[in-house]
């Protein structure tokens, strides 16, 4: 059963274990411009959604399986939280610039709000009850 999957290897080409290079997407120069765009897009509106104390960072990396993209949360006290995910880079022909998307407007905003809720659950949880409230 281990030649049917498509990681068993092939012999003199591919080991065990290991991916063809014709298996990892690889992006383009636009595609590329165009993920790190909308990866910034997704830094920017998870800081609408947080005081100005929270720090928002966005990565584009690749992975085994092509381009990972991942933001990350540090709250002013508590665990730093993230969020990785790899778009799909095959909806978007090479050479399309006008406006296209990698990554979809309710995909980013459903990311962003997601961490900012996160990242305000981890202070909070990390302050406890002991704060007393400033105002009632």
């Amino acid at each position: 059963m281990n030649g049917n999957t498509p990681y068993a290897g092939l012999p003199g080409q591919t080991n065990a274990g290991q991916r063809t290079a014709a298996d990892v997407p690889t992006l383009s120069a636009t595609q590329k411009r165009l993920l790190h765009r909308d990866v910034s897009r997704i830094a920017n509106r998870t800081r609408e959604f947080l005081p100005d104390e929270y720090v928002v960072d966005a990565d584009v990396s690749t992975g085994i399986s092509g381009p990972r993209v991942t933001v990350a949360v540090r709250p002013p006290v508590g665990h730093a939280v993230s969020a990785g995910f790899t778009p799909n880079v095959d909806d978007v022909a090479d050479g399309e610039s006008d406006g296209t998307e990698l990554i979809s407007d309710d995909e980013r905003t459903e990311v962003a709000r997601g961490l900012a809720a996160s990242a305000a659950l981890q202070m909070k949880q990390a302050l406890g009850d002991g704060i007393r409230p400033t105002g009632k």
